[in-house]
């Protein structure tokens, strides 16, 4: 059974008074290709400014892992069914809620692709549904979380060709 291993490195140093609750939520998230992304908690969930409005909160980030996640497996499944798609865009969304009294949890993620395909002719509804099902069936992360992730895609739209005709 094949196994991978995921790696993130997340960097904080307190910049604040620790003790009185009034330091930095802000950190670091390094990945193994170099790439590294300003973090921090939520300020729906920590004040500013002990927290970063310009980072990437945790909630985010699980959001877009399960839309990057769907998107890829989509873009695959499609490809080896004849299709070719031009973009691709989600405006993914995360509901956090208290799911037991001191807890929340993400407890829904509605994923909305927009999808341009090239050609001619659009293929039928029902078979663009069920690619996304079979994205949705495939995705690692979809396969790991708890939470309900709904799939509303937006109906595809065929790519302007005549630019630089």
């Amino acid at each position: 059974m094949a196994k991978h291993l995921y790696r993130a490195d997340v960097n904080w140093r307190c910049d604040g008074d620790f003790a009185a609750n009034a330091y930095s939520r802000g950190h670091d998230w390094s990945f193994d290709g170099g790439t590294t992304i300003p973090a921090s908690a939520s300020p729906s969930v920590v004040p500013l400014p002990h927290s970063i409005e310009a980072a990437v909160d945790p909630e985010e980030a699980f959001v877009a892992a399960i839309s990057s996640c769907h998107m890829l497996w989509f873009l695959d499944i499609a490809r080896r069914d004849g299709l070719v798609v031009d973009s691709y865009r989600d405006r993914a969304e995360g509901v956090m809620e208290r799911v037991a009294p001191g807890k929340m949890a993400v407890t829904r993620v509605v994923l909305r692709p927009e999808i341009v395909l090239a050609g001619t002719a659009l293929p039928d509804a029902g078979r663009l549904d069920a690619l996304h099902h079979k994205a949705h069936e495939a995705c690692f992360i979809a396969n790991s979380v708890k939470s309900e992730i709904v799939v509303e895609a937006a109906p595809a739209t065929l790519a302007d060709n005549s630019q630089g005709a």
